[in-house]
Formats: structure tokens, C-alpha cells, sequence
């Protein structure tokens, strides 16, 4: 009787050496040329070829008994909740770590804004050469992680705003940084609404209205006309005020006054930092995220800050009245110096591009954040920042070699809400009485 020769094939030097020159390599040959064991159950059956049985039926490693399953939220437990009832949404939210996919990253989310809002410097026990200055335990349990928060433009154009500017008006976030349309969108919608459109609706066709598209939002021309007619006074009022600095300086240096000060006079600019804190204070909004930073003292940095509308009114301000300058140099050393002064920071960022890196970059000057969170839809196979991993942050120093970032690959209008709702929003007066009395970087006492 003629033998299967499946049955039968065993790996030989020749064999293997033939399929290593046609490409298929060795170890990938190990299954196919493994028979299993004569007394294999499967082995005894006749109508299995072994070489398929080993392949398709090779014995596995056993998990860990304590390892996670896979298991999304069942309804059958939540289903008799009244419609507003906030359990619901919660047992939902608790079941995203275990349910797979993107799901589990926003569970991870969740987990990681827990640890950055937790963290205190007593976390970390106090040992031989340490700052002596740190040694005292209750000093420590009073020194938080200094968080920053970064978002791009649409989050301000979408409804997302008042998901922002929650934690900003309880001072839930220490730094922020955006690009021009987080600031000018913000002020804008103070004057007028931003509508609601469709992704699909015709440019041609809104152009001819003086209607401007955002995705499917729909913004007038003359929400754009009113904030010009609003910042155009301000531009002219603060080019004053830095003439007047400029003036006095000059009057100082020619009487000499201040040749015996230990800090020399130097020349005055506005920081974009300064100029859009200006933009909260006279805003007087209390819709407006911008309003909330400069009464709590959140700075809000915006490196781009002439990419957009107030780019134009600069602009257009240059031609009338040359002379009003900004200082960039200023802020720079600013977000550094906030992060290089903290004993531990935390970051979430949203969206991609100059937002992520800036922040990235300034946590960077710390040796890495402790806490990453990135919500994006960014892919890293082109090599863009946006869509870099925070592995890749890992390996420029950006977040720390000890650190445990999650990436959030979604639309952040949906998974951003949920996130806060699981975190910010579920402490919002113990958060503020248990960080009263906390500092960030013990020199200067600044939160």
C-alpha cells in the first residue's frame, strides 16, 4: 500500500534547504514539517493529514488565570435604568477596557488621566541625595503633576468648546496650547453661532452665499466681519500701550535711571501668550474658553497665532500703523520653563500637527511627560508627526522610557466627552479641595 506522502513528510536537510532558496524560509516551515506525536488523537485519525492536523491543531500555551477576557457591556444589567440615568453610561464606559479595538484605548484613557490627576511627588519616596528641600513626606503630598492640554482648531469650531471649556473654567488643566482658530473661533462665538451643515454640501454654491464651510458646520461671513470690527480697536489699543512702554524706556535710558538696576531695561512686546489673555480679559464672556483661562491664569500658548483671522488683522493693522510687534522668543522660554519646573506633568492632546509637537517639545526640556494621552486619527506610515505613536515620542525623549501613553485612534468629538465624563466631570469639588492647597514646582510656588 502507497503511503500519503503528506502523512508522511517529514523536514529533512534537503527539503528545508530548498524551501530557505525559494523563500519560504525555516521557520515558518516548522508547523508544515512537525508531524504530531504517533499517539496523538488526531494523529490516529486517518482522514487528518498530519502536516494539517500539526497546523491547524497545534497545541497552545494556557493564559493566565488571572489574564483579561474580552467582554463588552451587556444591556440585560442596565436595560430597567431610567433614560437619565447616569449609571448607565457608566457601566458602559467601565466595560470599553475588555471590549477590544479602539474601545479598550479609551478605557486606557480613562486609566491614565486617573494616575496623571492622582500623582503626588509622595508617590515617589524621598532617598540619599535627593533635594533636601523635598524630604518632608507633607510637603510632597502637596506637589501635583502640572498638566497640559492641547487641542487643534475644530474642537473650538464643533460643539466640543463647552466639553473645553468645563475644564478650564474649573481649572482642571494648568497649560494650554491650540492653534489661531482655537483662539479667534472661540471669540467669535461670542458674536454669533457657528450652524450646522452637511460634509456634502457644495463649496461653489456657499461660496456664491458668503458661507464658509467647516466639515459639516457652517460659518457666515459676518461672524468673521463682527470679530474684526471687535479686534481691530484692540490691536490699535495695545500698539498704544506698547509705544507708551517703548517711550518710557526710552525717557529711562536717556536720564540714566535705570543704569544701577540689576535687571537692564529691555525693549517691550506683547508675548502671543499675554496678547490672547488680553483677548479673554476683554471679552468678558463666561462662554468663552478664553475668558475662563485669563481669570484663572491658565496661559494658553499659540505659536501660529498670525495663521488665521487675527493673522489678517495683524496684517491689515501693518498697513494703517506699522510698529506692533509680538514676542515669541518670550513664550518659548515660558512653556519650557513650565515644564522644566514641575516634578511631574501630564499631557493630552488632541489632534496633530503644530498643537502635539509643541507640547510634546516642551515636556522634551523635562526629559518626557509622565502621563500621555493623544486622541487623533493620524497614521505614523508616513512619517508625520500628527500620526506618530507615542513610542516614537518614547525614543526622542518626549514621554518618559517609564511611562505608559495611550493613543487614541478616533474622531475625538465622540470619545473626548466620554473620557471627560468618566474623569473631570466625576469630581469636580473634590478635585478642587484636594489641589487648593498643591503646587507644581516648590521655587516659585506656582500651580
Amino acid at each position: 500500500q502507497t503511503k500519503n506522502p503528506l502523512t508522511t513528510m517529514a523536514a529533512t536537510p534537503e527539503t528545508t534547504a530548498d524551501t530557505t532558496k525559494q523563500g519560504g524560509g525555516g521557520d515558518d516551515q516548522i508547523l508544515s514539517y512537525q508531524p504530531l506525536a504517533e499517539n496523538s488523537a488526531v494523529s490516529a485519525n486517518p482522514h487528518i493529514p498530519s502536516v494539517t492536523a500539526s497546523a491547524v491543531l497545534g497545541e497552545s500555551e494556557s493564559m493566565p488565570d488571572d489574564h483579561p477576557i474580552c467582554k463588552g457591556h451587556d444591556f440585560n444589567t442596565t436595560a430597567s435604568s431610567s433614560k437619565d440615568d447616569p449609571s448607565q453610561l457608566d457601566a458602559i464606559m467601565q466595560s470599553m477596557l475588555n471590549t477590544g479595538f479602539q474601545a479598550t484605548n479609551v478605557g486606557k484613557a480613562v486609566n491614565e488621566i486617573h494616575r496623571m490627576r492622582k500623582w503626588r511627588l509622595s508617590d515617589t519616596p524621598w532617598k540619599e541625595g535627593d533635594d533636601e528641600t523635598l524630604r518632608d513626606p507633607n510637603l510632597r503630598s502637596k506637589i501635583r503633576a502640572r498638566i497640559f492640554f492641547a487641542y487643534t482648531s475644530n474642537q473650538i469650531s464643533c460643539g466640543q468648546r463647552e466639553v473645553i471649556k468645563f475644564l478650564v473654567q474649573h481649572k482642571m488643566v494648568d497649560v494650554i496650547v491650540t492653534t489661531a482658530g482655537g483662539i479667534e473661533e472661540d471669540i467669535i462665538k461670542c458674536f454669533e453661532p457657528t450652524y450646522m451643515g452637511d460634509f456634502k454640501l457644495p463649496g461653489k454654491e456657499l461660496r456664491k452665499k458668503g458661507i464658509n464651510r467647516i466639515g459639516n458646520l457652517l460659518v457666515p461671513n459676518k461672524n468673521y466681519c463682527k470679530f474684526e470690527d471687535w479686534m481691530a480697536p484692540l490691536i490699535s489699543k495695545m500698539h498704544d500701550e506698547q509705544d507708551e512702554k517703548w517711550m518710557e524706556q526710552a525717557k529711562r535710558l536717556v536720564s540714566n535711571e535705570g543704569a544701577d538696576e540689576e535687571e537692564p531695561i529691555k525693549p517691550f512686546s506683547y508675548t502671543p501668550s499675554e496678547f490672547i489673555a488680553r483677548m479673554g480679559k476683554e471679552i468678558n464672556n463666561e462662554e468663552s474658553v478664553l475668558y475662563w483661562a485669563n481669570k484663572n491664569d491658565i496661559p494658553v500658548f499659540c505659536p501660529a497665532l498670525t495663521d488665521g483671522s487675527v493673522g489678517d488683522m495683524i496684517y491689515f493693522h501693518s498697513y494703517k500703523r506699522p510698529g506692533f510687534t509680538l514676542d515669541i522668543a518670550r513664550d518659548i522660554r515660558r512653556i519650557n520653563d513650565l515644564s522644566v519646573q514641575s516634578y511631574g506633568t501630564g499631557q493630552i492632546i488632541i489632534g496633530g500637527g503644530l498643537v502635539k509637537h509643541h507640547t510634546c517639545n516642551a515636556n522634551l526640556m523635562r526629559n518626557g511627560a509622565d502621563y500621555s494621552v493623544y486622541i487623533n486619527t493620524g497614521h505614523e506610515f508616513d512619517g508625520s508627526d500628527g500620526g506618530a505613536s507615542p513610542d516614537e515620542a518614547i525614543s526622542w525623549g518626549k514621554i518618559r522610557i517609564t511611562a505608559d501613553p495611550v493613543k487614541v485612534c478616533a474622531d475625538a468629538t465622540i470619545v473626548f466627552p466620554l473620557i471627560v465624563s468618566q474623569t473631570f466631570a466625576k469630581d469636580v469639588e473634590e478635585w478642587k479641595e484636594s489641589t487648593k492647597d498643591c503646587i507644581c514646582w516648590l521655587p516659585d510656588g506656582t500651580v
